[in-house]
């Protein structure tokens, strides 16, 4: 698919999620649903041109010193809090938080369905295209964010750098995907989540699907809340 046919499909989204947000209320789950608003959070996939005229999307590499996950390559986000109107408001406030990302500078383009994780947290992937990323003066949290860098969405429908483990869960096999991937002369993995939220993104905007199995795990489709140990 060309440039000018992503920008289309980009722009078909946007008009879409648009349209459909002015009929029903945003795109958040009430706190009263089975994934409340404690086990309820969102990232940010914000996508870019790049100057290869390709879409990049913006990654960041969590601190070691967190709690959760440190050292990991992540979208930026976190959890819902009490004053977030919505799942966007969720993902926006979490990217200026973590890397000083302005919200008047994302047209969001879409949300897509929550992927609940083994804590039985729903984590909501917004889309977002940063029109113009001179704008962006990025500025890490470096209480949150070790290091900040961009790669190409396209790259998540490629075998290229990819590897992938098989785990079972539940009596239920699946496979975690790795990407390996080089920015600013350092060495960075892509993974699990990200990497799923990543592969499901490139899938829609490209409209293919990747060239090897994903065999998702079952529970990342299970909206209600899953009661899983970690």
């Amino acid at each position: 698919m060309d440039s000018g046919s992503v920008e289309q499909r980009l722009q078909a989204l946007a008009q879409h999620f648009i349209a459909e947000k002015a009929v029903k209320p945003g795109p958040a789950a009430p706190a009263s649903t089975a994934a409340g608003s404690s086990k309820r959070a969102a990232v940010l996939v914000c996508l870019f041109k790049g100057e290869d005229g390709d879409l990049h999307v913006i990654l960041t590499k969590r601190a070691s010193t967190l709690s959760s996950n440190p050292g990991d390559v992540a979208l930026p986000g976190g959890k819902r809090e009490e004053g977030d109107a919505d799942d966007v408001d969720t993902a926006l406030r979490e990217a200026k938080e973590e890397i000083g990302l302005d919200p008047s500078l994302v047209n969001v383009i879409t949300v897509l369905q929550p992927i609940v994780t083994k804590r039985g947290m729903a984590v909501v992937p917004v889309i977002g295209l940063l029109s113009d990323i001179k704008a962006f003066s990025p500025a890490p949290n470096a209480a949150e964010v070790e290091a900040m860098f961009h790669a190409p969405l396209e790259m998540f429908l490629k075998d290229e750098n990819r590897r992938a483990e098989e785990r079972e869960w539940m009596g239920a096999k699946y496979l975690l995907h790795y990407f390996n991937y080089e920015a600013d002369g350092k060495e960075y993995v892509i993974w699990a989540l990200t990497a799923g939220i990543l592969i499901r993104t490139a899938s829609i905007v490209y409209q293919r699907q990747p060239p090897f199995s994903e065999q998702r795990p079952k529970f990342w489709s299970d909206v209600a809340q899953n009661t899983a140990m970690p």
